[in-house]
């Protein structure tokens, strides 16, 4: 659906031409021109709400950032418009808490899937429907993180509406599934918490483009309740980097 004359985007406030086909997910608008500088020839081109949006290039091929703010529901209308007026490459590059042990703080984790805790994929697809990254963009970023010689994990994430429903969930009402469920989760290995990948997979796999995210890990509350080393990082640089080289890979590879 247009919303102008010109077929500029309700939310985001783009219309064609004004991204290109690979485009950088961040949550926080603040992040965009932290990214947009690792692009040639950056220029800010839509600034409307949590949706900031800048387009430059890499290796000659024109790439954008575009932030989607904090959860599904915004995540997923900026993957609509986003796909509406011609991306068809999207990498999240977002924090996480980790879940597993080994995931510690400053480590990256890449998603293969996301547990589906949200409510925005269940207004897209029934609940049996996996949420899952696309295998090409999951491979770019496995091989970024090893060329820069990153720490990483590789697998399920899990996807949450409540950011305090994770952190204080035995205050609340429905403290009975939220610690039920976490416990699940980390017996079945789940890797870290955050609150968009479900969305976008699901969401992606609807509208037929390439999904993929990767996490910086701030801290894990695991670690904490069990007395070990657990820093609080925010430096998202090394994700920024991976992502930006994995496009790089992406873009080599389509050529071919």
């Amino acid at each position: 659906m247009k919303y102008s004359s010109d077929g500029t985007q309700y939310h985001i406030g783009l219309k064609e031409g004004d991204i290109g086909e690979y485009v950088i997910l961040p949550g926080d608008p603040k992040r965009c021109e932290k990214i947009a500088a690792y692009f040639d020839e950056p220029k800010l081109v839509a600034d409307k709400r949590e949706f900031v949006t800048y387009t430059g290039f890499l290796n000659g091929t024109k790439v954008s950032v575009t932030s989607t703010g904090i959860g599904g529901p915004s995540a997923s209308i900026a993957l609509e418009e986003l796909v509406k007026v011609g991306g068809k490459y999207f990498i999240r590059v977002g924090t996480c808490g980790g879940m597993q042990t080994e995931v510690k703080s400053g480590d990256l984790v890449i998603a293969t899937g996301a547990i589906r805790m949200e409510g925005t994929s269940k207004e897209y697809a029934p609940i049996e429907y996996p949420a899952v990254a696309d295998y090409d963009i999951i491979t770019a970023l496995k091989k970024s993180a090893e060329r820069l010689n990153l720490p990483h994990h590789l697998g399920v994430v899990q996807c949450k509406d409540a950011f305090y429903g994770q952190h204080n969930p035995e205050l609340m009402p429905v403290s009975y599934e939220l610690e039920n469920k976490w416990q699940a989760w980390l017996k079945m290995g789940c890797l870290a918490s955050e609150m968009e990948s479900a969305a976008l997979f699901i969401a992606g796999s609807f509208l037929k483009v390439k999904v993929g995210s990767i996490f910086l890990v701030v801290a894990n509350q695991e670690r904490e309740k069990l007395g070990l080393e657990n820093p609080v990082v925010h430096d998202t640089d090394s994700a920024i980097k991976t992502a930006i080289e994995a496009v790089k890979l992406l873009m080599a590879n389509i050529k071919q």
